[in-house]
C-alpha cells in the first residue's frame, strides 16, 4: 500500500500547476492533501476509482483537508470530536479493517507566536485522539504537522530558534506524540538525511538554495514499523511551496 500526503496551499491553484497529473502518476492507493482552501462545492475533483473526502474550513479560503482512497473505509468521520478544533477542517479519519488513516493539518503557531497557546493545546487533544485509535488498531498519519522536529530538519536552526514552526514547545509537543508509540517513517529510515526538506517559502529564492524545513510527515503506530517498504521526499515535484512525500506499507 503506497499512501502519499501533499500540503497544497490552495487546491484550484496547484490543480492548474498540474496536480492532475501528478496524482495520476504518483501510484497511490490512499492520497491525502492539506490547505485546500476551498468550500463545498468550489470545484470537482473526483478521480476514477477513488473515494474521495472532504473536509472543509468554515472560513472561506482557509486550510482544509482531502482524501482519496481506492479502498472503501469501513467509516470516514471528520474532526476530532472536540468542538473548538473542528471548524478549521483540519482531521479526516478512514477506518480500514486493519488500521486507522488520519490526515491532519496541523495549526500554525503564526506570526509572533500569537497562535502559539492554542497550538500546544491542539497538540495535545490530537496526542490523545490518535492514541485512542491506536489503542484499537495501528494508526498511519501523515500530513503537515507545522513543526521541525530536530536541527537536522531545516536549513537554518539558529536563525530560526523561538520561530513558529520550531518553538521549544511545538518540537517537544512532537516528542511527545512519538513517545505516545509512533514513529516518524522518513526519519526510521534516514536518520542521518540532511537536507530533506519538504517546505520552501517563496521568498528569497529559498527553494532553488534548498533553505528548507522538512514539516510534512507520514508518522505510523510503532508496531507497523516491520512493514514499512519505504519513505520519500518528492522534492521535484513543484506546484506549491510543499512537496509531496510518501511511504509504502507491506500488506
Amino acid at each position: 500500500m503506497k499512501t502519499v500526503s501533499w500540503n497544497v496551499n490552495g487546491f484550484r491553484a496547484a490543480y492548474t500547476k498540474g496536480f492532475a497529473d501528478y496524482f495520476g502518476s504518483s501510484g497511490a492507493d490512499i492520497f491525502c492533501v492539506q490547505e485546500t482552501k476551498m468550500q463545498r462545492g468550489d470545484f470537482d475533483f473526483s478521480p476514477k476509482g477513488y473515494y474521495s473526502y472532504w473536509n472543509y474550513a468554515e472560513k472561506k479560503g482557509y486550510s482544509g483537508t482531502a482524501v482519496f482512497s481506492r479502498m472503501k473505509p469501513l467509516s470516514a468521520s471528520f474532526g476530532m470530536g472536540i468542538k473548538e478544533h473542528d471548524a478549521e477542517g483540519r482531521i479526516i479519519t478512514l477506518e480500514f479493517d486493519d488500521f486507522y488513516f488520519v490526515n491532519v493539518y496541523v495549526p500554525n503557531s503564526q506570526r509572533e507566536l500569537k497562535r502559539l497557546d492554542y497550538r500546544m493545546e491542539w497538540d495535545g487533544d490530537f496526542r490523545g485522539y490518535i492514541k485512542k485509535l491506536d489503542d484499537k488498531k495501528p494508526v498511519i498519519a501523515c500530513g503537515d504537522f507545522n513543526v521541525a522536529h530536530k536541527e537536522i530538519d531545516l536549513k537554518n536552526p539558529s536563525a530560526n530558534r523561538n520561530n513558529a514552526g520550531f518553538t521549544e514547545q511545538e518540537r517537544e509537543g512532537f516528542t511527545r506524540l512519538l513517545d505516545a508509540g509512533f514513529t516518524d517513517s522518513f526519519r526510521f529510515l534516514y536518520p542521518d538525511a540532511k537536507g530533506a526538506y519538504t517546505y520552501w517559502s517563496y521568498l528569497y529564492g529559498a527553494r532553488s538554495r534548498n533553505a528548507g524545513w522538512r514539516i510534512d510527515y507520514i508518522c505510523m503506530s510503532r508496531r507497523l514499523t516491520d512493514k514499512l517498504k519505504s519513505a520519500a521526499i518528492h522534492d521535484d515535484i513543484s506546484g506549491s511551496d510543499h512537496c509531496p512525500i510518501s511511504a509504502e506499507f507491506s500488506d
